[in-house]
């Protein structure tokens, strides 16, 4: 399965440094389950100047890996799994 070795969650967002390139990727193997809202997602930050109208899914963005302040962003983890 292909995943981002950082929190191993999605990233769906345009890529820092080629603006031209959406990332929606790094989904392991619940891409087919995601694909549905995933795709909602990248069609609206196309259509909508890189904003999400109907799903925020900001938590997914690229700059998660980014130091901000010299901290990194705390991982993404899923609710409600038991």
């Amino acid at each position: 399965y292909e995943y981002n070795t950082v929190d191993r969650n999605a990233i769906i967002d345009f890529h820092p440094e080629l603006p031209n390139v959406l990332m929606v990727n790094g989904f392991s193997g619940h891409g087919l389950q995601h694909s549905p809202a995933a795709g909602r997602a990248a069609a609206e930050l196309i259509d909508h100047d890189n904003r999400y109208l109907t799903l925020d899914l900001n938590v997914f963005r690229f700059d998660r890996f980014v130091l901000h302040g010299g901290e990194p962003q705390p991982e993404v983890l899923e609710k409600g799994i038991y």
